[in-house]
């Protein structure tokens, strides 16, 4: 009896761990056709041309392998929405006015006579039209960074004020940098052919999706609420960590610092963040180098696996008496000739959230 108990028993054990070891089944992905129909419901229903939208989206997703989840579909919505009002090349209020007047600032700034800035932009540029007659009429910042393009390639006095650099540096309805669609294009490829250049894609819809997609979405965080990678669109890679990071350095080493997410300094010599962080060298037990080289991991995921990362929340946790948060808003003011008033990147990051907010509701039925 005992036997065939044991028997039984040892054939019961068997069934079940082989129930365990079967591979649990996947729930089947959303198809192609699915997926551009749920962001062509997302998208509000006045906006031009939602299947194209729908497509160029859905694009960018399946090009940078992010799961085309409502919570990701949702999120570069809001950004799009927040940025441009779903336009393609959105316009810009008294963008001519601007445009003159940083030209007049950079002449200015290198000494250059108005007459000659004026007799500059009185010759014809290669669309037919004078530079002067472009400039009036630029609406949008493809117009404005295709006059430059054309103004520092075929006039001299162009290329002394702007040194081939094209002051127009975002474009596009998700506003992406030029410079970081340049970058992740040269590291990442990009999926279309190119017309003309990198920067002529970012002002275009498939262009501006695609790198803004992975400018929001293609970096590992580990955020409590997509409201961080929000505000990381506006203030850079991980400027939501970094913040909070230093309001833990300012906690440890009980210096203020201003919580920017900037922890080197971009003007060479040591910034306040660094320098806070020295004052705390013995207790951290570490070096001057030592110090600096994990600080340099403030744009990649590798900080939170740094003895300098561990060692400051130690302190600062200690010394609050309670845990610290690993992510918090930056403190930035927002400054460019577009921007007439006084915003920052919390108040950017909330705006975006309120959208993705009314997106995800509007996607699980609400």
């Amino acid at each position: 009896m005992r036997s065939a108990l044991a028997l039984a028993c040892v054939a019961c054990l068997l069934v079940l761990l082989g129930g365990c070891a079967r591979p649990r089944v996947q729930a089947p992905q959303s198809r192609p056709a699915e997926v551009r129909a749920q962001i062509v419901r997302l998208l509000p229903a006045d906006t031009r041309d939602r299947a194209g939208w729908a497509t160029d989206l859905y694009a960018a997703f399946a090009a940078l392998d992010i799961p085309p989840t409502d919570a990701n579909l949702c999120a570069a919505l809001a950004v799009a929405g927040q940025e441009s009002g779903f336009q393609v090349d959105p316009s810009v209020p008294g963008l001519g006015r601007i445009a003159r007047a940083e030209l007049d600032r950079r002449a200015a700034q290198h000494h250059v006579p108005a007459f000659l800035v004026h007799a500059a932009l009185s010759l014809k540029s290669p669309d037919g039209r004078t530079y002067e007659q472009r400039l009036a009429t630029a609406r949008t910042e493809r117009d404005l960074s295709r006059l430059y393009e054309d103004f520092i390639g075929m006039v001299p006095l162009g290329r002394r004020l702007f040194d081939d650099d094209n002051p127009v540096r975002t474009g596009g309805p998700m506003q992406v940098s030029v410079a970081f669609a340049e970058d992740f294009a040269r590291a990442h490829g990009y999926p279309y052919p190119v017309e003309g250049s990198i920067r002529h894609e970012v002002f275009g819809r498939r262009g501006s999706l695609y790198f803004g997609t992975a400018h929001l979405l293609a970096y590992p965080a580990d955020y409590p609420q997509m409201l961080y990678r929000f505000a990381d669109y506006n203030a850079g890679f991980y400027a939501s960590r970094n913040a909070a990071f230093q309001n833990a350095v300012a906690i440890a080493a009980g210096i203020p610092l201003d919580l920017d997410g900037d922890l080197l300094s971009y003007q060479g010599g040591t910034g306040a963040t660094e320098a806070a962080v020295r004052t705390l060298a013995r207790r951290l037990d570490m070096d001057p180098g030592d110090i600096h080289d994990a600080l340099a991991q403030g744009e990649s995921p590798d900080l939170v696996r740094t003895d300098l990362y561990r060692r400051v929340y130690e302190l600062a946790e200690r010394s609050a008496g309670k845990p610290l948060p690993r992510a918090m808003l930056p403190h930035i003011r927002l400054e460019s000739p577009k921007i007439t008033r006084k915003l920052t990147t919390a108040w950017f990051a909330h705006r975006v959230d309120g959208r993705y907010q009314r997106c995800l509701a509007q996607a699980h039925g609400g």
